[in-house]
């Protein structure tokens, strides 16, 4: 993420915030879900495990979404 000029900051803010687009509920060794949120006007998807019995979130990455693999809310896979 911090290639990606991605803060910490804006990591949390996602996590927080953001929304869940998509499930990966068959993720090893945790479910895993993509993450939607927004910094000012930029998008950011973030892919976080879930740890349940610690209580835990894994950051997995953290990225800009690419507008020419995603549809315009940056929700959707384009096809």
């Amino acid at each position: 993420m911090f290639e990606r000029g991605i803060s910490v900051e804006e990591v949390r803010s996602v996590l927080e915030h953001g929304e869940t687009i998509e499930n990966y509920p068959e993720d090893v060794p945790y479910p895993s879900r993509l993450m939607l949120g927004w910094s000012g006007s930029r998008p950011i998807h973030v892919v976080v495990a879930e740890n349940v019995d610690a209580n835990e979130r894994i950051v997995i990455t953290a990225y800009v979404p690419d507008p020419l693999q995603w549809e315009g809310n940056f929700k959707k896979r384009t096809t």
